[in-house]
């Protein structure tokens, strides 16, 4: 018996020790240059502040003068290179398009991903500089993933005429859930209060105030959600009950047999 009992704690100890490095890559900062904007795009680099006296890092392409801009946000660990394509699509119908670096990642600074909270605050400073670069006009948003999160999370959701989420999780607790099944099937379940109880000793942010599910009630301008039906790291039925949440008018585009992975690319014409 106390062999036995000292292999439970061994493999409690092991486990937690291995939460906590995996936690730690997990919220690492992605900082690295981006460089020059591709030709393509005909855009500007751009930095503008944000209100907790950060800066703003991204590319600005500015279209027709009577049509809406759309602001882009890239997804976890990537940056706005990752949302190039999306630009190029919308800059070509006319649009003026803003990709940037989201807290933390490419060429904005940040101590840690949040997963969205103090990201957001980003996304309200790069709607204000668009609406000040397109005055009168319209401003959408496109975000995926990390980037959909950031658009409803923190104060309150973006202020913007028309948001598209992607691939969005619903709560941080049901996001961590997904990716450890993934990695170690049902076990997986077990495993999650090992994570998410780090959230708020290591971030300062408490567990509810990551829940896109509770705070997408609060968005006021028409929704599209778009998901794909066989993402594993964030299910369908996260997607269903986003849509659900959400207030009018809204939309819901299932892209059957996507993966959590580029949708634009994925889905095509």
């Amino acid at each position: 018996m106390r062999n036995v009992f000292v292999l439970l704690v061994s493999l409690f100890v092991a486990g937690v020790v291995a939460a906590v490095l995996v936690a730690n890559s997990l919220a690492a900062p992605r900082i690295r240059a981006v460089g020059m904007p591709p030709p393509s795009l005909a855009a500007e680099a751009v930095i503008f502040p944000r209100v907790d006296g950060g800066r703003v890092s991204g590319w600005l392409a500015l279209g027709a003068a009577d049509r809406p801009g759309v602001l882009l946000l890239h997804g976890i660990r990537s940056d706005r290179r990752e949302m190039v394509e999306r630009a190029r699509f919308l800059y070509d119908a006319g649009y003026s398009v803003l990709l940037i670096d989201l807290q933390a990642h490419g060429e904005t600074a940040g101590d840690t991903i949040t997963f969205g909270f103090r990201e957001s605050r980003d996304v309200h400073a790069a709607v204000d500089f668009l609406r000040s670069r397109i005055e009168g006009r319209k401003v959408g948003v496109i975000g995926v993933s990390l980037g959909g999160a950031a658009a409803l999370l923190g104060e309150s959701p973006v202020d913007a005429d028309a948001v598209v989420i992607e691939s969005v999780y619903s709560s941080i607790e049901q996001a961590v859930e997904n990716r450890l099944r993934i990695r170690l099937g049902d076990i997986g379940a077990f495993l999650t209060p090992l994570f998410t109880m780090q959230i708020e000793p290591r971030l300062g942010i408490p567990t509810d105030a990551l829940s896109p599910v509770d705070a997408i009630g609060r968005l006021e301008a028409p929704v599209m959600i778009i998901a794909g039906t066989n993402d594993r790291h964030t299910l369908e039925a996260e997607s269903l009950e986003l849509f659900e949440r959400a207030r009018r008018p809204k939309r819901l585009w299932l892209v059957e047999g996507a993966a959590h992975q580029d949708l634009h690319a994925f889905a095509g014409p």
